[in-house]
């Protein structure tokens, strides 16, 4: 595959990146698929300071490779996260969930490279002014806490493109090789993928919930909680709850009591798959096996290639 401004922004093999999740990549599956040839991610989001030096540091002598540091903006302990990364030396972070013009001058003086994740145009353009090096721009499909505006990938790639000149990852329902040969057409230079990745033995995330992401079909999931922080979850009674509620025209207060607190790791972590929360995307339905990461790079790349000289053959 031929260099891309992805591949030499992080110096990786394909411009396949593994997405940032909570509960769900460790060290085990950012070196995994950096050993692949693709870019790992450690999701900061669900780890506390100390936690986060052992990922790293386990990282970093499980690959040789390039890897990176996911960070939600509104992490609590958000000083000490940024502390430890420059410490560790970790040189490329993604950003995501709050303004980009926080933290990324402060990190590039340091050497690391910046990527925010976005939701819209608007976004993609407020981060291109805040000096990220690249943004992902993450269409509605996909898991976990997502944009409001619930615009599709198809949609949100192109005009993304149309409007910024640094480079661009898509991100939401790609879990395939003919998925990311469709955004990169799109315009993108690359792929950040997740849910696939979470069906894989690397993932850090409960077996239980690794079983209900293959056995999902389409429909299987939806976007709730919009009043809150929009999150796309698997239904079960948890998500069967929330919908009760809404019948009775509930209160941000009352939303907030229903959710309580440490509903994720409950789900995706613990397993509990009656009153967890479990985050994935619409492409859970396209997901039928659980196998290593390093297969998954394998097979997404050879799709890829096969699509694209199908395509060219048009």
């Amino acid at each position: 595959m031929p260099k891309n401004k992805i591949t030499q922004l992080f110096n990786i093999q394909y411009p396949l990146i593994q997405a940032g999740m909570v509960w769900a990549s460790g060290w085990k599956l950012a070196s995994a698929v950096s050993n692949a040839g693709g870019l790992g991610i450690i999701g900061a989001g669900s780890m506390y300071p100390e936690i986060l030096i052992e990922h790293i540091e386990k990282c970093k002598k499980a690959t040789d490779k390039p890897f990176a540091v996911n960070v939600p903006l509104l992490y609590p302990d958000i000083d000490k996260i940024m502390e430890i990364i420059i410490s560790e030396k970790v040189e490329i972070v993604f950003t995501s969930a709050g303004n980009p013009k926080t933290w990324t001058k402060h990190l590039q003086e340091h050497g690391i490279k910046v990527v925010h994740v976005v939701s819209g145009v608007k976004f993609a353009l407020k981060s291109q002014e805040a000096g990220v090096d690249a943004v992902v721009a993450e269409g509605f499909e996909a898991g976990g806490h997502n944009g409001r505006d619930e615009t599709t990938t198809f949609t949100l790639i192109p005009m993304v493109k149309e409007k910024i000149k640094i480079p661009l990852i898509a991100a939401g329902g790609i879990a395939t090789g003919r998925g990311m040969l469709a955004a990169m057409v799109l315009g993108a230079d690359a792929v950040q993928i997740g849910s696939r990745f979470v069906a894989s033995p690397e993932a850090s995330s409960h077996q239980n919930f690794k079983e209900m992401v293959v056995k999902a079909q389409e429909g299987d999931t939806k976007l709730t909680l919009k009043e809150l922080a929009p999150v796309r979850l698997l239904k079960n009674k948890f998500f069967d709850d929330i919908q009760k509620l809404y019948t009775e025209n509930p209160s941000k207060e009352q939303l907030i009591e229903l959710l309580g607190r440490a509903r994720a790791k409950k789900g995706m972590f613990e397993g509990d798959l009656e009153e967890g929360e479990l985050e994935i995307g619409q492409i859970s339905g396209l997901i039928h096996e659980i196998k290593p990461a390093a297969e998954i790079v394998k097979e997404i790349i050879e799709e890829f290639e096969t699509a694209r000289k199908e395509v060219s053959a048009l």
